[in-house]
């Protein structure tokens, strides 16, 4: 099967996703063809069966703004017919899913047929498809594309409840490398954190305000109250420079690592006690997920699909939004529970393994595939 898929090239989520998927279904033989404006961050070497094609934009003083969607749809007409797709696979419904969308249109006047899925991530839907502007048109291409796959259930019952549609969205989780993600020795980024013997709180996020980055400041003061840790901040965005801000003000500076964007995730994850995942709004976690194949409980917030992927008082704890006292509380009585503690350490494990490990999932959007084509 020869696929083109289209995403944001970026650390998100939906972005690394696309780029795992892609990988996966290479791996088993199928034509990979990634359309974007830059090359995914995690295709960084060669990989048999992959090909990426760049998405100029060019410059027009005439136009004030960027025509990223229709430079988009334009490669995504070019791949399809020199690379003769079977099959368009676009993550995130704004643009890439109306971009898909005119360049059906436009095969169809010539005769040509092409299938379009559309996954939804999260954002596309929570909050970018809930500006009034953009509301008729994110409903528009979900109704028009072919197949629609969401992350959750709860991404799902979202879409089809605030745009009001009837449609068949398949609910495929997001996925994982089990053999990557997996616990190791990390005695050496451990001693370099905690030089001290410290017990370390770790979070990974693009450090947008839904992520409340700041929360896992706070939860660190209290719990340094009864137990000495470090809170290790992984990714960059608009918050870090707050989140900075408060860390000095609580005097707390010397005890949280911001090290920014990070490719080496699971020494990091495999060095750290637990996970933080205070979020307002979070239609997965994958960031969880790769935390807790590595062993790590995850104390997290109870908002969107969090709760299909955390179980409450067995791979981690879960607390209202907002609620640093509790989750603070949370994260000490594992610190001090040495028992509890490990038994929650291989549940977390073994629900990565057994529930989304890429081998049980990627067939799962294989077999979506042929459904959608044959239909």
């Amino acid at each position: 099967m020869k696929i083109g898929i289209t995403c944001y090239p970026t650390y998100g989520g939906s972005g690394v996703v696309a780029t795992e998927l892609g990988l996966a279904l290479a791996s088993m033989g199928h034509q990979v063809h990634f359309i974007s404006y830059a090359i995914p961050h995690r295709l960084n070497r060669f990989f048999e069966n992959i090909f990426f094609h760049e998405v100029e934009v060019s410059s027009y003083p005439l136009f004030e703004h960027s025509l990223y969607g229709l430079s988009l749809t334009s490669k995504m007409l070019e791949v399809i017919e020199y690379e003769n797709l079977d099959l368009m696979h676009v993550h995130y419904a704004i643009p890439h899913a109306v971009s898909a969308y005119l360049a059906r249109q436009v095969l169809r006047k010539s005769k040509k047929n092409l299938k379009f899925i559309t996954t939804l991530h999260g954002t596309d839907i929570t909050l970018v498809g809930l500006e009034p502007s953009f509301m008729p048109l994110v409903k528009f291409s979900i109704e028009e594309s072919d197949g629609v796959t969401a992350v959750s259930r709860f991404l799902k019952e979202k879409t089809l409840t605030n745009y009001n549609i009837e449609k068949d969205i398949e609910v495929i989780y997001n996925f994982i490398d089990i053999d990557k993600f997996k616990p190791r020795n990390s005695d050496t980024f451990r001693k370099h954190v905690a030089p001290g013997g410290e017990k370390v709180l770790v979070h990974t996020s693009n450090f947008r305000p839904v992520k409340r980055i700041t929360d896992t400041i706070r939860i660190l003061e209290k719990v340094k109250q009864e137990i000495p840790t470090k809170l290790v901040l992984v990714g960059d965005g608009p918050d870090r420079s707050e989140s900075e801000r408060l860390a000095r003000e609580l005097d707390l500076q010397k005890d949280v690592l911001f090290l920014g964007k990070q490719d080496g995730l699971t020494e990091i994850l495999s060095a750290s006690d637990i996970f933080l995942m205070p979020s307002q709004s979070e239609s997965f976690g994958l960031s969880a997920l790769e935390a807790m194949a590595c062993g790590i409980p995850v104390v997290s917030s109870s908002v969107g699909g969090l709760p299909e992927l955390v179980i409450h008082n067995e791979t981690g704890y879960i607390a209202e939004i907002g609620d640093v006292d509790r989750m603070a509380k949370y994260v000490i009585e594992l610190l001090t529970n040495e028992k509890k503690y490990k038994s929650f350490s291989k549940n977390a494990r073994e629900r990565a393994v057994k529930h989304f490990d890429k081998n049980l999932i990627v067939p799962k959007y294989v077999e979506y595939y042929e459904k959608i084509l044959n239909s």
